[in-house]
């Protein structure tokens, strides 16, 4: 095949996967106008349970993780996730009861966003903090009185939650393989949250029309959009990736205006658009990061192992192996643990630390 061809299959290629990512997103915010409808029935607890138990359910059949070998402290953190996963789809749920899904999407994904931001070393992002706060101030419509204060509190909960829930990913994703932890951490998470999910809607969830429904909420949040993203993964960049689900607080706009009817007024639009800048923003500037610390340490493995013939200071870098991550910046990850099963932001969702800090946002979100 002559460079031409390949150029323009490689482009056909990304249009393709862009189409997909595209799709998953809508997927996602189908998923939650579709959990709004059904909470006048079973309201958000209930909803938030049947989603994690089908979500867990997929999850344990398609991985079937290893329970042996682990120590104390290796379950410690993996009920900690789940009782991080777990509290963070019930926030998301409670104020997507309260508030648009376009402002309740925009609210959660501050709190990857910031948690980016304050492990950046570049002053640029600070700039994408600005935007990302005036863009917080936008939402209220010119007064944070017109939004649901109960919603609003619930939604920068889910925000705070996600932040916790990709350092508590992290950890889980250094000691079980791929998905494991994941699943795990789902299978507890459901278990939590059914006691909440019974004493809230009783007898109705036993109804097959409203389990046909969870069921579908799963389907839609989760299991359909990992699956588009895990292909569109191998056919454009991990950074490009991030860039578009940055975007997705302006999918759930659109997906709550047509899909729900929730019309936003045009300073909530602006907000808006003012956090997805931050994030596309705060994506280019972790590339950039990466980008610059590449030479550095090239030079550090050089003097470390000067002209010691056929060792691997100085051999050639071969290709990269594992997920290809980005410092800074939240990117999917299709082997590791991070697939974050929540919210509008759903998929495969890591975000990479930076080599030299110990925290893994010293370097997420999923």
């Amino acid at each position: 095949m002559r460079g031409g061809e390949v150029t323009r299959a490689a482009r056909g290629g990304a249009v393709w996967a862009t189409g997909l990512v595209v799709a998953g997103e809508i997927c996602m915010d189908a998923g939650a106008a579709l959990a709004v409808l059904v909470f006048p029935t079973v309201g958000p607890v209930a909803m938030v349970m049947m989603r994690l138990v089908f979500s867990a359910l997929v999850l344990l059949v398609l991985t079937r993780p290893r329970v042996r070998g682990y120590a104390r402290g290796d379950w410690g953190a993996v009920i900690g996730y789940g009782t991080v996963l777990a509290t963070m789809n019930a926030l998301f749920y409670l104020a997507l009861d309260r508030l648009p899904l376009g402002v309740t999407v925009t609210i959660e994904v501050l709190g990857p966003l910031v948690l980016s931001i304050v492990a950046s070393r570049r002053a640029s992002a600070w700039l994408w903090a600005v935007l990302a706060f005036a863009g917080v101030l936008c939402l209220g419509g010119g007064g944070w009185d017109r939004l649901d204060p109960l919603g609003a509190a619930f939604a920068l909960g889910a925000a705070a939650s996600w932040a916790f829930y990709i350092l508590a990913a992290a950890r889980v994703g250094r000691t079980f393989p791929k998905l494991d932890g994941l699943a795990l951490a789902m299978a507890f998470g459901a278990v939590l949250s059914l006691p909440f999910g019974i004493i809230s809607a009783g007898a109705t969830l036993i109804r097959p029309e409203v389990l046909g429904l969870g069921a579908a909420v799963a389907l839609l949040s989760s299991t359909i959009p990992y699956a588009l993203e895990l292909i569109a993964l191998r056919r454009i960049p991990a950074p490009a990736f991030a860039i578009l689900m940055s975007m997705s607080p302006a999918t759930a706009a659109v997906a709550g205006f047509v899909l729900l009817g929730q019309r936003l007024v045009p300073l909530q639009l602006a907000g808006i658009a003012l956090v997805v800048v931050a994030g596309i923003g705060a994506v280019r500037s972790g590339v950039a990061q990466a980008a610059a610390s590449r030479p550095r340490r090239a030079g550090a493995a050089r003097r470390v192992r000067p002209g010691v013939a056929g060792s691997a200071a100085s051999a050639p870098p071969g290709p990269a192996t594992g997920s290809v991550t980005v410092p800074g910046t939240m990117v999917a990850d299709p082997t590791g643990p991070l697939a974050v099963l929540n919210g509008p932001l759903t998929g495969p969702i890591q975000t990479l630390p930076m080599t030299d800090l110990e925290e893994p946002f010293a370097e997420p979100l999923a």
